[in-house]
């Protein structure tokens, strides 16, 4: 064994290369082009799983969004309505009044003419 491990060290002696000067790079084959792929991969599948949690992170705040946005539209119509039903009711006095003047020639009394009944 100590014969082995004696030419071993002999062998890398011989080619100006010990053990403790050869690059940690190259005796874990960092800059492999395999292994260099393989991190551009895991590196590609990382981005996209990132995308794929921000793209449906923004989905479910454009649809929140959209459902406050409907339910105000649903109000707004309801207060549309409302106000449609009493400006229809203020405008029917004033019709009703433009056709007594204008029909039946109606005017309304000077302020001396009124008579005022009280009930008991």
């Amino acid at each position: 064994m100590r014969a082995q491990s004696s030419k071993n060290k002999a062998s890398f002696q011989s080619r100006g290369l010990a053990r403790k000067e050869q690059p940690v790079m190259a005796w874990a084959a960092l800059l492999s082009p395999k292994l260099m792929m393989l991190c551009f991969l895991l590196g590609c599948v990382l981005v996209s799983g990132l995308s794929v949690i921000y793209v449906t992170f923004q989905n479910r705040t454009y649809l929140n969004e959209l459902q406050q946005l409907k339910n105000e539209r649903n109000a707004l119509q309801v207060q549309w309505g409302q106000l449609r039903i009493e400006q229809s009711t203020f405008s029917l006095e004033g019709r009703i009044e433009r056709k007594a003047v204008d029909e039946l020639q109606m005017q309304v009394p000077e302020f001396s003419e009124l008579v005022m009944v009280r009930y008991e």
